[in-house]
């Protein structure tokens, strides 16, 4: 009962300290407020680049074609060996009457210049979705193993390139999002030590009429709790309503439909959460520091 009762009263004291100290409160609400905000756009920005990296890394496809003497029945066996690859996602066949059609409709020089030949000069094919992109070259050479495969295309070159950059683009999104967090957490973390410490002869009252430390503690350390859940406030309303906005205003992608936004349904609730917990957890955490080393409790 005494420990409810205790904790009970650091609630209670908590908030009227909040409201007694508006002018440091405030303070450190926009403190955390301004931070979050950039914390938030970086949560933004590095869960799409990361969407945006796997939906082209999935446009990543390794093309096979068979030899122009390919009997059915090799067709069936590659599909076997497909099937049973470790690596291989998923496979389509495309037959070189359906690749002609393409080429046909894709320019009207190739339309022409098929309607003149009288053989269809293309290969039938398969286009092959990979699970690892990293593994297209291995599981390229282990497709083209196969005596009735002619060639297995990837974009070998490029390929490896572009998945070079999106490793690196995914690097640089993870270390600028943490750094973003521990900056917020020093200056939201600072700006709670200073509410705390202006306030060090209400602490040394609190124990010279015999306060234990867990007494004085608690209401400080939800304070710091409650200024850091209201500086999240105002980032989750910029942050719902600002990409709810971009994503309606660009109609769901970037520049091509190639890149599509992340929906916010869902993944707006997820970074409100973040941006709570960041908030919650660094008041407690400066609080707790700050009353603990710089006030010598």
């Amino acid at each position: 009962m005494k420990a409810i009762r205790i904790f009970g009263r650091g609630i209670r004291d908590s908030f009227k300290s909040v409201f007694r100290n508006f002018s440091l409160s405030t303070a450190a609400i926009a403190c955390s407020s301004i931070t979050l905000i950039l914390v938030a756009i970086a949560l933004i920005l590095s869960y799409n680049v990361e969407n945006i990296t796997k939906d082209l890394e999935r446009e990543l496809t390794i093309v096979v074609y068979l030899k122009k003497d390919a009997t059915e029945d090799q067709q069936k066996e590659l599909e076997n060996i497909l099937d049973n690859m470790e690596n291989v996602d998923s496979y389509t066949f495309k037959s070189k009457d359906e690749w002609k059609l393409e080429m046909k409709n894709s320019s009207e020089t190739l339309n022409t210049t098929l309607e003149y030949l009288e053989e269809n000069p293309l290969l039938d094919s398969f286009i092959v979705q990979v699970k690892d992109v990293n593994f297209l070259k291995e599981t390229s050479k282990k497709i083209l193993e196969n005596e009735y495969v002619s060639s297995a295309d990837y974009g070998e070159g490029m390929a490896e390139n572009l998945i070079a950059s999106f490793e690196v683009i995914e690097k640089i999104t993870v270390i600028i999002v943490i750094a973003l967090i521990l900056v917020t957490a020093f200056l939201i973390s600072n700006t709670i030590k200073l509410t705390i410490f202006s306030r060090r002869n209400e602490i040394e009252i609190m124990r010279l009429v015999g306060a234990s430390n867990t007494t004085i503690k608690l209401p400080f350390i939800f304070e710091g709790f409650i200024l850091g859940c209201l500086g999240s406030l105002i980032p989750i309303i910029l942050t719902i309503y600002g990409y709810v906005l971009i994503y309606d205003h660009f109609n769901g992608y970037v520049f091509s439909q190639l890149i599509q936004l992340v929906e916010p349904f869902n993944f707006i609730l997820y970074v409100a959460c973040i941006l709570v917990a960041i908030g919650a957890v660094i008041g407690m955490f400066g609080s707790y520091r700050a009353v603990r080393k710089y006030l010598k409790i």
